[in-house]
């Protein structure tokens, strides 16, 4: 005997557009959630399984079959599903519900809001397939540009993984120029630099931006960055609670004192940059250690 339509849930209005939104992708097939169902067959989920269950020879794995726990959470974090736990805090894994398990469901619960909604959901189906079909060509464009963009992907990541290397086999010079072009050569310099700090780093830039903070996320855990630039640098708060939210961390500080930039690494070793670091390579300019400590000391004195 089924059980009674409960009174209490709310008259989903049925339609193609509302019914869509409500088919997920699982396990390589079109389906719709036991919550989903029951709201729009006006049952409570646990009425709708428990006469389901009741009637499992029906619903066989191809019918019917329960989410795991990856499967649950893949699917809030790519649609951002909650309404699989709207219903009373259930303790038990959503139910998916494919086409042919659907149409089932109205023979199983016999009631006329039951038909009804089957009838609407079957024609939904039918709309997406015939949908799919008459766009098949352009699904085959979007597949193809989506492939180019991965081998696009797969090329710069093997360019990076080339300056690394090139900062694993070559040493740093008291003295280094670079000139227009040369963006890789002068981005592999600096995160060598970089990566030689063990305590902090001073940046001291006047035109910074998320091209510096990329540059500076190459350096090793736990070494503190304070970055003195203009007031009107491109770098928002919202950048630097980004960066510092993955690699604390870092300070911005705003002065107009400087002209020039310099890269301090653990208040020993200074660099004189030519031009700013997010330029590094699109222009001609050079990188020089200063060798006196004195100057050194004297530029950390400025601060």
């Amino acid at each position: 005997m089924n059980e009674k339509v409960s009174q209490h849930m709310p008259n989903v209005p049925i339609n193609s557009r509302g019914i869509r939104d409500l088919v997920y992708t699982i396990r390589g097939q079109q389906v719709m959630l036991d919550a989903d169902l029951a709201d729009l067959y006006q049952v409570e989920t646990r009425i709708l399984n428990r006469n389901v269950a009741r009637n499992i020879s029906r619903f066989p794995e191809d019918f019917r079959f329960q989410l795991t726990k990856e499967e649950l959470e893949n699917l809030k974090s790519q649609i951002g599903i909650s309404r699989v736990n709207e219903h009373g805090g259930r303790r038990t894994l959503p139910y998916a519900y494919t086409e042919q398990g659907i149409s089932m469901l109205a023979s199983v619960l016999k009631s006329d809001t039951a038909i009804r909604v089957s009838i609407a959901i079957m024609r939904t189906f039918v709309e997406m397939r015939r949908f799919i079909a008459s766009n098949a060509v352009l699904f085959e464009r979007i597949e193809r540009a989506e492939l180019r963009q991965l081998t696009y992907q797969k090329d710069t990541d093997e360019k990076f993984e080339q300056v690394f290397d090139f900062i694993h086999n070559h040493t740093e010079s008291s003295q280094k120029m670079f000139f227009n072009g040369q963006i890789y050569d002068a981005f592999s310099l600096l995160v060598n630099l970089i990566q030689k700090a063990t305590k902090d780093i001073i940046l001291i830039d006047g035109y910074v931006d998320i091209s510096t903070l990329n540059l500076l996320a190459k350096k090793k855990d736990k070494v503190y960055v304070e970055i003195y630039t203009l007031s009107n640098t491109k770098l928002t708060a919202t950048d630097i609670a980004t960066f510092n939210s993955q690699y604390p961390s870092i300070i911005v500080k705003h002065t107009n004192t400087f002209h020039d930039r310099f890269l301090i690494l653990d208040h020993q070793e200074a660099y004189h940059i030519g031009a700013s670091v997010k330029d590094a390579g699109k222009k001609c300019f050079a990188i020089t250690l200063l060798q006196d400590i004195a100057l050194v000391r004297e530029l950390l004195a400025h601060l």
